[in-house]
């Protein structure tokens, strides 16, 4: 059953974790930012009662957001490198960066929950609470850049879906609409022209959100086209293995039966 399942559809389990990857993307980095919320944005946070726990969680939201973003490039990379091995390598370090970049993030809520916690020894409470707006600064930064790279994956892998018709093409339209128009946003925020929660922002990033959660359903429940050229390929090639493992068995069998018929030859 396993090999006539791998026949048919050798990329199956491929975009089937693939999927499962994208969505825990939404269901790590969605409750990571509700969690933080305005929390890190008091300046009393620091030198107050602080709600640690809540902060730690959020920042373990953000470490499976980072791992499972790897995971999502690794996955597809096997399948989408057959259309443009640059362009699949490309999406692969886009997303470790953006990981990276999440990481750093994740680093700066950790140390802040850290001196929260020195705050009630501390005798220079100020000293602390400038420190602490340094962390949330960085952690601000890091968290628009980091939410930003997806600009850049929605390009690289939309390009690549979209030639390869491995899913229907309006899902990677949507991605590569939505690439300029993130990207812009991430400029005009960089300059100070625009900020979160604007309706700038909204409209970049709504096609990104749309793009990455229709990308992962239809991954899970569909799988890759199987009309697609790679797909195709592919399955000819897991079905020739088969067929090759066949044969070599079966001249296996018959080499060991003849040297059987000898050999009872001989002693007669």
């Amino acid at each position: 059953m396993t090999t006539r399942f791998r026949t048919q559809d050798p990329t199956r389990r491929t975009a089937l974790a693939a999927g499962i990857l994208y969505l825990l993307t939404f269901a790590s980095s969605i409750p990571a930012a509700l969690l933080l919320g305005n929390t890190l944005a008091d300046p009393a946070y620091i030198t107050g009662a602080g709600a640690d726990g809540q902060v730690r969680l959020a920042a373990l939201f953000d470490i499976i957001n980072g791992l499972t973003a790897i995971g999502t490039a690794v996955a597809v990379y096997s399948v989408v490198k057959r259309q443009h091995e640059g362009f699949a390598i490309g999406f692969v370090v886009s997303r470790l960066f953006e990981a990276a970049i999440l990481f750093v993030g994740v680093l700066s809520v950790l140390s802040i929950a850290s001196l929260r916690a020195t705050a009630a020894a501390s005798a220079d409470p100020a000293s602390l609470a400038a420190v602490g707006l340094a962390f949330t600064t960085l952690y601000e930064w890091a968290f628009a850049l980091g939410t930003g790279i997806p600009a850049l994956n929605a390009f690289l892998l939309g390009w690549l879906l979209y030639r390869s018709r491995l899913v229907p093409r309006a899902i990677p339209v949507i991605g590569l609409i939505g690439a300029p128009l993130f990207t812009s946003f991430i400029i005009g925020y960089i300059f100070g022209i625009t900020d979160h929660g604007t309706t700038w922002h909204g409209i970049a990033v709504a096609p990104i959100f749309v793009w990455e959660l229709s990308l992962g359903l239809w991954m899970t429940f569909k799988g890759f086209n199987r009309s697609a050229p790679i797909v195709a390929a592919a399955t000819a090639e897991a079905a020739a293995r088969v067929e090759a493992a066949a044969n070599g068995a079966s001249s296996t069998a018959l080499q060991q039966s003849g040297a059987t018929v000898v050999a009872k030859a001989g002693a007669a």
